[in-house]
């Protein structure tokens, strides 16, 4: 059999079967690394998005927010809504698009925070018209939420009053003002009366699913063996009939063969 495995034809099935394992190994690491990536942002959920709300001064300001330790942590803030509200363009909220709706919140050490107060769903008119969304309350107001990192800029022109991502460039151009690097998603807001104002409907819970990454990894590297289980199979069938005194099973006649005769 060793000898039949070292033929050209045998060795280039050989050398197929050793890179198809190779690529099942590394493409089964890869699923791994995103269960991985996914289980460790549910740890980070379980232990912030339900915790007592933390000063936002602890954790946001003009760095860039650590995604390993910050993300979703819940803040708390006090500070009075200076400015236009932005609408975040094809925002999906619970399968449905719409825009996510920002305001600039002026805390008391005088730095701006990118408050995403909630979703308005596109308006039934059509793209063109822009839907109703509730003002952002006057005066002074305590909000909850969850910190989340700032996203990249798109480069998009759009209309006054839109931006297509929670990037700083694009919030600080619309806005005329710097603000702190990340911004919270709202969990509720409240009036010094205890009162809470009109706003945009609440964003959907983070997703917590882990996916098929993990099946799919095991996938993979269950199937690495299986082009040297199958060039062991060739060899050993084709050794079997090289053998002289192998028994040979007599052909099957057929009944359409038999009508022939």
């Amino acid at each position: 059999m060793l000898r039949r495995l070292f033929t050209p034809r045998w060795l280039g099935a050989l050398a197929l079967a050793v890179v198809y394992a190779f690529v099942g190994y590394h493409l089964g690491q890869w699923q791994w690394g995103r269960y991985e990536f996914k289980a460790e942002r549910n740890a980070l959920l379980d232990a912030h998005y339900r915790a007592e709300p933390v000063p936002l001064a602890s954790v946001l300001d003009h760095q860039p927010v650590d995604r390993a330790r910050d993300d979703w942590t819940k803040v708390s803030a006090t500070g009075s809504y200076d400015g236009q509200q932005l609408l975040v363009r094809n925002r999906p909220n619970n399968s449905v698009y719409g825009y996510e709706v920002l305001a600039p919140l002026r805390l008391q050490d005088g730095s701006t925070a990118i408050i995403d107060r909630g979703w308005v769903e596109n308006s039934a008119r059509g793209a063109n018209v822009l839907p109703e969304v509730p003002p952002a309350p006057a005066g002074e107001v305590t909000v909850v939420g969850w910190v989340r990192p700032a996203e990249s800029t798109d480069h998009k022109k759009l209309p006054d009053g839109q931006v297509a991502s929670i990037s700083l460039p694009d919030v600080e151009a619309a806005w005329g003002t710097e603000v702190l690097d990340g911004y919270v998603v709202l969990a509720s807001e409240k009036l010094p009366d205890g009162t809470e104002p009109a706003r945009p409907a609440a964003l959907a819970d983070p997703d917590r699913s882990l996916g098929p990454h993990q099946a799919y990894a095991f996938q993979w590297w269950f199937s690495m063996p299986v082009g040297l289980l199958l060039i062991w199979l060739g060899l050993r069938r084709e050794q079997r009939e090289a053998q002289p005194d192998r028994v040979v099973k007599p052909k099957k006649v057929r009944i359409w063969d038999e009508e022939d005769y």
